[in-house]
């Protein structure tokens, strides 16, 4: 082990991927103890990890200019280099004289391997690489069934991380106060931001997503204290409400690591005010279920493309290229469904209850694979993870672990009437029907013509009908269902 003696005359460089943040980042504090900082972001060449969807894309240009501000403000700039990290890294531990490299553990089984790699190749160097924890409240590999199993189901897996957390409480680390920078820093090689071209162009359809959104960490850090003061208290009883603005909205700040799990939970347990106690269970629900799902991803790499049960291979999915164009343009004829897909398209994000109703009646109405909404999700979504896109997606179709059974099909008239009564979600986001009565607002093929003018309708002109009928299409969707039941 080193003397900190050692430690005050060396150089370390931190290596930063999905955890863009000075507060809270165990790897970043290990280096600053050192007598100068490399901060490094790689843009990693195409390998067997999933290139970012273009949302992500967009948030990481935001994302990564935010971070290099702060770490210019420590005194450390960030350098922005691209290729394959196992050549990139050891050539600037070469250049820099560099004597130890740090970095945040990231749970894609992908990226496992890669990391593996490279520490074991930097200690064959005798360069101290040293990983942390950060990203999750858990390891996933660690946590474990008392039959010594990972957990398959959700509530067992919460019990059993509440407990370690009760245990243990996540203690958030302070940032560093300053950095040192490395007496070459200027010198060294490093790419612009700009040239990265990770905003959309050509056109740039990315209006609504600036609009509703502020990547970086301070922007997730207001987000979390406003979500605390102003939408905690009723929390359990609003969350299922698409048309009001009840959720956190941290889910794409937690994707691209600009706050932590740890942070959240902590500043939950600190916020006095007169929320329920089951308003702060709900959420911390929540944000156990992404622990869950990088649960099920890391002990079943395969999640994202390949179903966890694996009856549902024989399923006999439908080719329907109009089908699948009409759902991703929120063209179906189903309000509820159109509106979550134009929230989607305008703002790079969708409620939650609304994902299920529209993975629902792509995989169900439509009999479509999930994978074809899975890859649309990871496209359009600022906040898609390989973890949480492929766990909800497998879910709703039956075929992941403790899983939504097949069977339950969402009826998405009802679902419209139970969680947007007022209609007022779906007039935000589908105003062609905005005159419409409530009592037609999610089913406008049922109201009476003069009803449709004096709202200025006209259906299959400026709003379609419905792209098949709900009571046809559940009735085909469970007969597919028992034929692999039966085959099984």
């Amino acid at each position: 082990m080193e003397h900190e003696t050692d430690i005050l005359t060396k150089t370390a460089i931190v290596w930063f991927r999905n955890d863009l943040r000075i507060h809270d980042n165990a790897a970043l504090v290990a280096a600053s103890r050192h007598a100068a900082v490399i901060p490094l972001f790689i843009r990693e060449a195409d390998g067997p990890a999933r290139p970012l969807g273009a949302a992500r894309r967009w948030w990481l240009h935001h994302s990564l200019a935010g971070l290099s501000e702060k770490l210019e403000r420590l005194g450390a700039p960030l350098h922005l280099i691209s290729g394959d990290p196992t050549e990139v890294i050891p050539e600037l531990v070469r250049a820099t004289g560099a004597s130890a490299v740090y970095w945040n553990r990231r749970y894609d089984p992908a990226h496992q391997s890669t990391d593996a790699d490279l520490k074991n190749h930097l200690h064959s160097l005798h360069i101290d690489a040293d990983s942390f924890a950060g990203q999750l409240l858990h390891e996933p590999t660690r946590l474990r069934t008392g039959g010594g199993t990972y957990y398959k189901v959700y509530s067992p897996f919460w019990r059993a991380l509440e407990s370690d957390l009760e245990t243990s409480p996540p203690m958030p680390l302070p940032a560093p106060g300053s950095l040192a920078a490395f007496d070459g820093a200027t010198d060294l090689a490093s790419e612009s931001l700009d040239d990265w071209q990770l905003l959309p162009t050509g056109p740039d359809w990315s209006g609504g997503i600036a609009k509703a959104w502020t990547p970086g960490e301070d922007g997730a850090h207001d987000r979390l204290s406003e979500f605390l003061e102003n939408r905690l208290r009723g929390y359990a009883e609003r969350r299922d409400i698409p048309g009001k603005a009840a959720t956190s909205g941290l889910s794409a700040h937690l994707a691209t690591g600009e706050i932590t799990p740890a942070q959240i939970f902590d500043a939950l347990s600190q916020t006095d005010n007169d929320a329920s106690n089951e308003d702060r269970s709900r959420f911390r629900k929540e944000i156990a279920w992404r622990e869950f799902s990088w649960h099920l991803l890391v002990n079943n790499p395969g999640l994202p493309d390949t179903n966890h049960n694996s009856k549902f291979d024989a399923f006999p999915w439908v080719a329907d290229a109009d089908a699948v164009s009409a759902w991703q343009k929120g063209m179906t004829g189903y309000p509820v469904v159109d509106a979550g897909m134009r929230q989607l398209w305008q703002t790079g994000w969708m409620h939650n209850r609304v994902r299920m109703i529209v993975s629902s009646f792509l995989i169900k109405h439509l009999m479509i694979d999930w994978r074809e909404g899975e890859a649309w999700f990871w496209d359009t979504l600022v906040d898609a993870d390989p973890a949480s896109n492929a766990a909800s997606w497998q879910w709703v179709a039956g075929s992941g672990a403790d899983a939504s059974p097949y069977y339950r099909i969402f009826n998405p008239i009802l679902q419209g009437d139970k969680f947007d009564g007022d209609g007022s979600y779906v007039r935000e986001f589908v105003p062609e029907l905005a005159g419409l009565p409530d009592k037609f607002i999610h089913k406008p093929w049922t109201a009476p013509e003069d009803v449709l003018l004096s709202a200025g309708i006209r259906l299959g002109e400026t709003y379609p009908r419905p792209i098949v009928d709900h009571q046809a299409a559940r009735q085909r969707a469970l007969a597919s269902y028992k034929s692999i039941k039966d085959a099984a």
